[in-house]
């Protein structure tokens, strides 16, 4: 696998430096298991800022599903949110507030403030990427997977994209709504990172969405062998 040479305005050292990742503690019982679009509205609500806040990427809060549309909660539930560095203290306020969602709420305790760090193999849960006709059941796997190398190129980055399995084995087909439209995408994972490049995939992401949980890139293990 080749790399893409053309050179960026950026170092590794200048891209971990400009972003950061913030966690935090999200307490509660239980949480909207379609929540992407709406956590969105509910954090904008507590501080209206974070609509211009330019660079936001909003992770999705994990918890145990229970199969009728929520999540449970637990102990390490968090808030994962980017942004570029200078914006810390734009989004510390968040810490202490209660966000609500219908009948839940959770509250955000003080986040963990951590670089970002550079990683060969990173793993969105979701990329949402619009299919030119508009027609959702077009995004198929191969034309998801084409699209995905064309954004991560444009980026400059040449790397084995691929959409994981899901519990049947089938490629790991996600939708999101958004007030009553469906979004299609897949989860992805893009291996051979060279550190420049994971930490501009981290920052940058692909696809569409970033607010609403869409291509936020962490850190994964292949496990390959196993």
């Amino acid at each position: 696998m080749t790399f893409a040479t053309q050179s960026h305005p950026h170092s590794s050292a200048s891209i971990q430096s400009a972003y950061i990742e913030l966690h935090f503690p999200a307490q509660g019982h239980t949480w909207c298991a379609d929540q992407n679009y709406r956590l969105l509205g509910a954090m904008a609500k507590e501080h209206p800022s974070l609509h211009q806040l330019e660079g936001l990427a909003i992770n999705t809060i994990s918890g145990i599903p229970d199969k009728q549309g929520k999540i449970q909660l637990t102990e390490a539930s968090r808030l994962s949110l980017r942004c570029p560095s200078e914006s810390l203290l734009t989004v510390l306020p968040l810490a202490g507030k209660t966000l609500k969602i219908g009948a839940d709420s959770i509250s955000l305790g003080y986040p963990e403030v951590r670089p970002l760090r550079p990683v060969s193999e990173l793993k969105a849960r979701l990329v949402a990427i619009k299919h030119p006709s508009g027609n959702f059941n077009e995004v198929t796997p191969d034309w998801f997977l084409g699209a995905c190398d064309r954004q991560l190129k444009a980026l400059g980055i040449d790397a084995p994209v691929g959409i994981p399995a899901n519990e049947d084995g089938e490629p790991d087909r996600k939708t999101l709504k958004i007030k009553g439209k469906t979004v299609v995408g897949y989860s992805v994972v893009v291996a051979n990172l060279l550190p420049e490049q994971s930490l501009l995939l981290q920052t940058r992401g692909i696809g569409g969405k970033r607010r609403m949980g869409c291509g936020y890139f962490v850190p994964y293990c292949l496990n390959i062998g196993e």
